[in-house]
């Protein structure tokens, strides 16, 4: 199948791109979830009264189960129907976020977000399959995945802003009630506009498949969050090799059954694999400038998590310009071209990360000027990469596809936060130790060694001076783990623009091939 047909010349109108706004509502919703309860943190914990690790599993369930179905998910669309699993997603989504918005227990708070994640996996690759649909024309699709992709990476940012704002005026609840009107709006608006679309193929759903990949995600996911936040131990690293285990045996099965949810011998081809590696590394990039900017705008200048969080929407003013700009760009130029570009883009934003200075020039702007360049570039790079996969792809296979794209982009942005800031955590230990007074207790020099947030949890027990002292030396071994982090995330990227435009170069004839 060439990738130019006669069908990609049909232009789509004014109904499609109305569509298309329709179909960020669930987008931005099920994106602005990863992160909406960053403020409501504290109500739920006063109210609830959940153990620590209930607290954490009210946090990470609707992402991991969220990771951990988008590629089933994908498929029962393809087989039932995109507009159709996106409106049954919707229905579920709208009420599991009412159960989580009244749940008066931990356990039926994490079972609720755990329905969500179930749901939100349903949403994902079902707008990305349905704009395939939508927008045949090559030039249209590739505007149409620029929007598609900024809402995605702009939902993050925004929903802890939200929350916030939320929370400052009402109960924790509303920051789940906020998705029922967008849910209600897109049920009553998509059977008139969203058109349906499914896989001519009647092919059986591989269940054992699904399991496998279940089995292997959750894992993951999971063992390498774990091992981020709370260092080296035997429970994450079994659990995690666990998962690598079911990930082999995912792998063989799809290579062995008639009716695979993704073909993996599809991904050996050099652009196809080569572009869901790089969307990889580019989610694994975003992460990284996500987990250092959100700490020095809060633990190194003293925000709240709401200012920061205010400061931290600057940035995406230029995601809103820089995916628009690629898609654009890559008709002039192609796509491997503009994809390394991106790269370069965000390499030279974390080098300018490295030039942050409490004394120097305004840390605040040097700091937003460099999250900016990292997420335009970024975000260009994703866009191009969904863009890429999505067109080469066989309709009937969209929605696996879409479910591709998003799980390798959940698995990008955990292994970022996982090795670089293991990086971050491993510099910060080392440079703190020999700044800490020398006076100084074994158990606040122990607290002070392991985080910021740890020395200055410390220092609310000392007398001023030494107080003073520790957070100076926190602040000096934080900044130095900053350039550390920034440096081998710079390098990583400029060997990353290097690789892409080898790996993904055009062939002088285009020969697309399943993903």
């Amino acid at each position: 199948m060439t990738q130019a047909t006669h069908a990609d010349t049909h232009q789509a109108g004014r109904k499609e791109w109305i569509a298309l706004v329709v179909l960020c509502l669930p987008l931005m919703v099920v994106s602005m979830d990863v992160s909406v309860l960053f403020f409501a943190a504290p109500a739920i914990a006063a109210d609830l009264q959940p153990t620590a690790t209930q607290q954490l599993w009210i946090f990470d369930v609707y992402g991991f189960i969220l990771a951990g179905l988008l590629l089933t998910m994908g498929a029962v669309g393809d087989r039932i129907g995109r507009r159709r699993l996106l409106m049954i997603g919707s229905v579920g989504f709208a009420v599991s976020s009412a159960f989580a918005a009244y749940a008066h227990s931990a356990e039926s708070l994490i079972l609720a977000r755990g329905i969500m994640g179930i749901a939100g996996s349903t949403l994902m690759p079902s707008t990305l399959a349905l704009v395939r649909t939508m927008f045949q024309n090559p030039a249209q699709r590739t505007k149409a995945l620029s929007v598609w992709s900024a809402v995605m990476a702009s939902g993050v940012t925004v929903g802890p802003i939200i929350g916030g704002l939320l929370i400052q005026s009402f109960s924790w609840g509303s920051v789940f009630l906020i998705n029922i009107p967008a849910m209600a709006l897109l049920l009553a608006i998509a059977p008139f506009l969203l058109p349906e679309s499914r896989s001519a193929a009647r092919t059986r759903l591989d269940l054992f498949g699904s399991f496998l990949v279940l089995a292997a995600i959750l894992p993951v996911t999971y063992g390498v969050k774990t091992l981020a936040e709370d260092g080296w131990a035997i429970a994450p690293v079994v659990v995690l090799v666990v998962g690598i285990l079911f990930g082999i045996g995912f792998v063989k099965r799809q290579l062995s059954v008639s009716h695979p949810l993704i073909d993996i011998r599809a991904l050996t081809e050099r652009r196809t694999g080569g572009s869901i590696l790089m969307n990889l590394i580019a989610t694994f990039a975003l992460m990284a400038s996500a987990l250092v900017n959100t700490q020095f705008l809060q633990s190194v200048l003293g925000y709240s998590p709401f200012v920061a969080a205010l400061w931290s929407v600057l940035p995406s003013v230029a995601v809103g310009a820089a995916a628009p700009l690629a898609a654009k760009l890559s008709l002039a130029h192609g796509r491997p071209r503009v994809m390394a570009g991106g790269f370069l883009l965000s390499a030279i934003g974390f080098a300018v990360l490295t030039q942050v200075r409490l004394d120097g020039f305004s840390p605040l702007t040097v700091v937003l000027v460099g999250a900016g360049l990292v997420a335009a570039g970024i975000v260009s790079v994703m866009t191009l990469v969904t863009d890429y996969v999505v067109s080469v792809a066989p309709a009937d296979r969209a929605g696996a596809v879409g479910g591709l794209i998003e799980t390798s982009s959940e698995l990008g942005g955990a292994f970022g936060i996982a090795l670089l800031g293991c990086i971050f955590a491993a510099v910060y230990h080392r440079a703190v130790a020999p700044l800490l007074p020398a006076h100084l207790t074994a158990e606040a020099a122990h607290e002070a060694k392991q985080t910021i947030a740890g020395a200055s949890i410390a220092a609310q027990h000392l007398p001023a001076e030494t107080a003073s002292q520790v957070m100076a030396a926190s602040k000096d071994a934080f900044m130095t783990a900053m350039h550390a982090t920034c440096l081998v995330a710079c390098v990583i990227l400029l060997i990353t623009t290097a690789v892409s435009l080898v790996l993904l170069r055009e062939k002088k004839q285009a020969v697309s091939h399943a993903a």
